[in-house]
């Protein structure tokens, strides 16, 4: 496939809104992520709040929720809205969109040596339709019945049915399958994208094997998420069709909600989850192997030792994606599936822990015996490590039937999921942010900024959601808006500590954020190679100029992992462009 390179567009619009330049779209994705993580955090603080002091007004909500919290206090139904388009927003618009699109588009061409992305018009659009669904989601909080209550997995025959469900069941339950539909057409379109640079954009000399490592992460996570996303949209579609239309996919016959029989008859719920989950399970490696590249990229470079088992790790990531489609059946186990099949998904979702215990393991290696050098970026390389690692090994209790029955609606399965996909995507996207800024805008970040960062969120996000397994082995059921029942009432004090941890550690990213705002415009001049890395972007100016390489075609000589190598020019390291 031959690229035929755009021209340099000169209008402000083509420029710098509606541009065809990877770099540009790939910081239009960051910030998108930017504006929906702070969206998604403020939600999560108004529910932190109300499960610590259920009584207590939240000043102005009321006026902002008057159905749903009348003089500031959260109704049940509220609660439920609010915990829906947080999880919705957190998966789809923060965790996918950041570290895959974001990250992935500004680097992807260039780490191959390429101009631009396979097709930059399409890249554009999956830009501008990913905003537009989650404009079709805010819609959401301002239609009459507000946001959804079905949380963000949308169960049938709850999401399927309409208003009878109750409130936000409505025209917010369609919003919000009308902007995950959308979504799943962004990310097809990016994916196919993406995919195509990889195999056909290649500068001559970057065979597989010279791939960067985070490179192939967006690669295999790009083939994930088309398999992912072409089973979830037409499961969106189906389910608007039963709202809006009268089928009956997801609903079955004699179903009576709000003392009124629903006019439906032959659907299966179940259907929806498995649908759901096909895709559900491969989300949560969409969002984490980004993190796992990014994370392979960064260790070698600040202990000055290449990746132990480059092709292990490589290999790691492949199984990984295989096996992601195997195990949907695990989140599964309390909907009266045979014992049978409980236990054929239980087998494979042991053993894809196995190529992540290894990735681990390398990662590991790599920064044993290294002169590790802690930055902003390395230190939230590390603590990517430690809570996938904490996050991982609860897994373990979940992969039992026998025990995930117990444990599946309570706690311990939200601190769980927040620390192997929600946390540990986060720390990725920290650590790619102080990592690859000096490149995006040609400037440093303040590192004494960046450390007081990364120990205040790593020592708050341990707070939050470790003490979340006790909760869930004390038997503290989650999506509950307040806890009335006397063997919870001792629990109370516990989920307080929780809730003035998250506000702390929220506050804490706003240093992360004047960091970010400030170093965009004032922070030092950073020269093109200020880590002293081996991968293609620094081997150009930084930022890149708008054809990457300013009409330089680069020859690839050497792997991305030549650390610890003299190379006659008194460094320790060899440029896989190097002469």
């Amino acid at each position: 496939m031959t690229h035929v390179a755009h021209v340099r567009p000169q209008s402000f619009l083509r420029t710098h809104v509606f541009s065809v330049d990877h770099k540009v779209i790939g910081r239009q994705y960051l910030d998108l992520a930017l504006v929906a993580v702070v969206t998604g955090m403020v939600l999560s603080w108004i529910m932190r709040f109300h499960l610590g002091w259920p009584d207590t007004a939240i000043p102005g909500l009321g006026k902002i929720a008057p159905s749903g919290a009348a003089g500031g206090v959260i109704t049940p139904e509220y609660y439920l809205e609010l915990m829906t388009m947080h999880g919705t927003i957190m998966v789809f618009f923060v965790l996918t969109t950041a570290p895959f699109a974001g990250f992935g588009n500004f680097f992807l061409p260039i780490h191959v040596g390429a101009e631009d992305m396979a097709f930059p018009r399409i890249n554009m659009m999956s830009f501008w339709v990913t905003l537009l669904a989650f404009l079709v989601l805010l819609a959401a909080f301002f239609v009459g019945d507000g946001p959804p209550l079905s949380g963000w997995t949308a169960y049938a025959p709850l999401s399927a049915v309409g208003k009878d469900a109750g409130p936000g069941q409505g025209m917010g339950q369609t919003l919000w399958a009308v902007s995950i539909a959308t979504f799943c057409v962004a990310q097809l379109l990016g994916s196919l994208n993406m995919i195509a640079t990889t195999l056909d954009l290649r500068t001559r000399g970057m065979s597989l094997a010279r791939l960067p490592y985070a490179t192939w992460a967006w690669f295999i996570t790009a083939v994930i998420a088309l398999i992912a996303f072409a089973v979830l949209m037409p499961a969106c579609i189906l389910l608007i069709l039963d709202r809006v239309a009268g089928t009956s996919f997801f609903i079955p016959a004699g179903l009576v909600i709000s003392d009124r029989l629903q006019p439906h008859a032959g659907g299966s719920p179940l259907l929806w989850q498995h649908l759901f989950w096909f895709f559900g399970h491969p989300e949560v490696y969409i969002a984490i192997l980004p993190g796992f590249g990014i994370v392979s990229q960064i260790l070698p470079v600040f202990a000055r030792k290449p990746l132990l088992g480059p092709r292990v790790f490589i290999t790691c990531l492949i199984a990984i994606a295989f096996l992601s489609y195997t195990v949907w059946g695990h989140h599964m186990f309390l909907s009266g599936m045979n014992p049978f099949s409980a236990t054929l998904f239980s087998v494979p979702t042991l053993v894809i822990t196995i190529p992540a215990t290894i990735v681990t393991l390398l990662w590991i290696g790599t920064v044993y015996g290294g002169r590790l050098r802690f930055t902003g970026a390395s230190l939230f390389a590390l603590g990517f490590v430690s809570v996938f690692v904490s996050g991982g090994i609860s897994g373990f209790f979940l992969a039992q039937p026998s025990t995930d029955i117990y444990l599946h609606g309570t706690y311990f399965v939200v601190g769980h999921f927040h620390f192997v996909m929600g946390v540990a995507a986060m720390f990725g996207i920290f650590a790619g942010t102080y990592f690859w800024f000096p490149k995006m805008f040609g400037r440093f970040m303040n590192d004494t900024l960046g450390k007081w960062h990364f120990w205040l969120t790593f020592i708050g996000v341990y707070c939050i959601f470790m003490p979340m397994h006790y909760l869930g082995l004390a038997g503290n059921v989650r999506r509950y808006s307040a806890f009335t029942d006397d063997y919870l009432q001792p629990l109370i004090p516990l989920h307080r500590f929780i809730t003035v941890a998250a506000l702390f550690t929220g506050a804490v990213q706003l240093i992360f954020l004047y960091n970010l705002i400030r170093s965009r415009f004032w922070g030092a001049p950073a020269p093109a190679n200020p880590w002293e890395a081996t991968t293609l972007e620094w081997s150009t100016a930084s930022p890149p100029p708008f054809d990457n390489f300013g009409g330089r075609h680069l020859v690839v000589t050497h792997g991305p992992n030549e650390y610890g190598v003299a190379d006659g020019r008194g460094r320790d390291y060899v440029m896989q462009a190097a002469d």
